[in-house]
């Protein structure tokens, strides 16, 4: 095991760095930084020349690249245009969009496990339609409606929370939006759990667990459960990164300042810095997440071994 994960951290490295230069050129050809920085206004020759040197935008893309990369390996992701480090931006907005990601992954795990076991057991069933029903109803409406929705509803026309997160963002407040968030996801994570278990229920290993008699409880959680939840584990653990991600719309319906938030001003504002900095911590959470699912294949399933 400790051999294969030395082997996973070094595959990440040629990774990061592909996924980084990938992002760093897209960033770069989203439009002239120069022009962000000043506004509605067209900035003197002059200005812009000083703006370019100062921020570095006047050296060929490679090298500014290379000079990135180079800061970020001693902690150093930039300075964006309002004069604030990345790393200030990231250390007030990464809580935040921690916080809400765990509310969102914890709704995933208990809402969606728990619906996708009773439905995989009872296949056929009226309780397996209706929640099939109300996972297609989920899937088929975009987040900013639902979210909208609920904020409306139970913000403002019936006052059980605030329309809008405050700056601290506790997570009493963000159980709303991580609903929200983990929405769409929740739908998958019940669909996928009732179908594996149900696939797994037909197994060899099952069906003689069966015969011996064993306790319908060990069956499930020792023989049926462990098994169906391997592609589950590795739906939540590629989702964790996305959910950090893909916050952006629910940020800005509840108003959240989280990496959403910084994400969607620097690109409106073309900040190059910001937005390849957070998505750089991104890409790192997104590793982290994939090593840590295939980590945990061998605590699911004992006949996995990772050479």
């Amino acid at each position: 095991m400790g051999r294969y994960v030395v082997r996973r951290l070094l595959q990440m490295v040629p990774v990061f760095m592909g996924a980084t230069l990938l992002i760093f050129l897209m960033v770069n050809v989203m439009g002239d930084p120069v022009a962000g920085l000043c506004g509605e206004r067209q900035c003197d020759a002059a200005t812009a020349d000083r703006l370019r040197q100062e921020f570095g935008l006047d050296e060929p893309v490679w090298r500014q690249y290379l000079t990135y990369m180079g800061n970020v390996l001693t902690g150093d992701f930039g300075t964006a245009f309002n004069g604030r480090p990345v790393t200030e931006l990231m250390a007030t907005a990464f809580p935040v969009t921690v916080r809400l990601t765990i509310v969102a992954i914890l709704f995933e795990v208990v809402i969606g496990i728990t619906l996708g076991v009773v439905t995989g057991l009872r296949r056929g069933r009226p309780v397996d339609t209706t929640v099939l029903l109300f996972t297609l109803v989920v899937v088929s409406v975009p987040t900013f409606v639902t979210g909208l929705l609920l904020q409306l509803l139970l913000g403002v026309e019936w006052g059980w929370i605030r329309p809008s997160v405050s700056t601290e963002a506790g997570f009493g407040e963000l159980i709303v939006p991580g609903l929200v968030l983990a929405s769409v996801s929740l739908a998958y994570v019940t669909r996928l759990t009732r179908t594996s278990l149900a696939e797994n229920r037909r197994s060899d290993h099952v069906r003689t667990a069966v015969a011996k008699g064993l306790p319908r409880r060990r069956i499930v959680t020792r023989h049926l459960l462990r098994n169906s939840l391997i592609p589950v584990v590795t739906f939540i653990g590629t989702d964790i990164g996305a959910l950090m991600g893909g916050a952006i719309v629910t940020e800005r319906i509840f108003n959240i300042h989280g990496v959403g938030y910084q994400l969607y001003q620097g690109i409106l504002r073309q900040n190059t810095q910001t937005v390849v900095g957070f998505v750089t911590v991104l890409v790192l959470v997104f590793l982290a997440a994939n090593l840590l699912v295939d980590v945990l294949y061998a605590v699911l399933d004992p006949r996995i071994r990772h050479a």
